[in-house]
């Protein structure tokens, strides 16, 4: 008898093992930020100028002699190179011969966009560019795309859009709010409150600082005493995100720009890695299997926060994500033999 092929993606158990001192999300979630030491990283900046005249900055990390590879990254919610996950990863995936590159988004490399419009976790748009002029830059060169949080969402979003599409070999996913609606109301509630106003800080501060050279008093119906009086996701996505991109409101951002609805239609191997005690989450973001193209795998482990995955011990702690994801681009990607592997 012939065996059936697996029509839809699978759901597996994580290798991810959380040390007795790193068992809290919160832990997990804020040690890599603040206490974990950063990496070395040297990187080079280039503008790269969009089709309506605005720009994102392009991170390009260190230049191997000849690229065995590309590893392109998306960062999270107003993030940057700077942010520990990003300088960390790079510095990580910074061997073999691979090239790590990582778009910025509208207004997140440190100097304000020029357009009223910034970036969202469906904005698709812009990273599309991107990777055309990266195809154009390298045509022959493999890629695979490492998405952070926000950027998993739009990465995974992204795929799903162009099943057809010839920029990457291969995907992963990390920690991405698959279902926007449900992460606005779980980070709403308790200590994860406290993520909430920091990056709601650093949203309003940005839009505050375009808002004293842009006139947007015909876009959104707000002053910047307003927008200094928006205490949640909800408020900002409802208020300044859904009119900006051209949404009806909030939950119609949150509908039209959820990875989760995207997740059956994506045709490149994926990996989405995922920790059902994600403070920015609950669990019924977790897809299941039938939601799955078949060439889609998450991965699940019981802890680990958001973008955390602390292993080691407290003393001699270590990022479990770093090693995870060499090990999936190296699986991938081939390794140039003048590069000696680097753990």
């Amino acid at each position: 008898m012939s065996k059936i092929a697996l029509s839809h993606g699978k759901i597996i158990k994580s290798s991810f093992r959380v040390p007795s001192w790193a068992k809290n999300r919160h832990v997990q979630t804020i040690w890599p930020r603040f206490i974990q030491k950063r990496l070395p990283l040297k990187y080079n900046m280039e503008r790269l100028t969009l089709p309506d005249d605005d720009f994102v900055d392009v991170a390009w990390g260190p230049k191997p002699a000849e690229p065995s590879g590309i590893i392109v990254m998306f960062h999270g919610l107003e993030g940057s190179i700077r942010s520990h996950y990003a300088n960390d990863m790079m510095a990580n995936l910074s061997v073999n011969g691979w090239q790590v590159v990582m778009m910025h988004y509208r207004g997140c490399s440190g100097v304000p966009n020029l357009k009223p419009r910034g970036y969202h976790s469906g904005e698709t748009g812009d990273p599309s560019f991107f990777l055309d002029w990266l195809n154009q830059k390298f045509p022959q060169i493999p890629k695979v795309a490492v998405g952070f949080s926000l950027g998993g969402n739009m990465l995974l979003k992204l795929l799903g859009e162009n099943p057809a599409q010839k920029w990457l070999n291969a995907a992963i996913a990390i920690s991405a709010p698959l279902k926007l609606a449900e992460c606005a109301k779980s980070i709403n509630h308790g200590f994860s409150q406290v993520y909430q106003k920091y990056l709601l800080a650093s949203i309003k501060g940005t839009l505050r600082k375009k808002m004293s050279f842009i006139d947007y008093r015909k876009l959104i119906q707000l002053t910047g005493d307003d927008v200094e009086h928006i205490t949640s996701f909800a408020q900002f996505d409802e208020k300044v995100t859904a009119p900006l991109h051209g949404f009806e409101d909030a939950n119609d951002y949150y509908e039209k720009c959820s990875a989760y609805h995207f997740l059956s239609a994506i045709h490149c191997p994926t990996l989405v890695l995922h920790s059902i005690d994600d403070p920015f989450m609950n669990h019924l973001v977790v897809p299941k299997e039938e939601d799955l193209a078949r060439n889609v795998t998450v991965e699940l482990s019981e802890r680990g926060g958001h973008v955390g995955f602390m292993q080691g011990s407290v003393f001699r702690p270590k990022v479990w994500l770093h090693e995870r994801v060499k090990k999936y681009v190296s699986d991938v990607l081939p390794i140039n033999p003048d590069t000696p592997y680097v753990s």
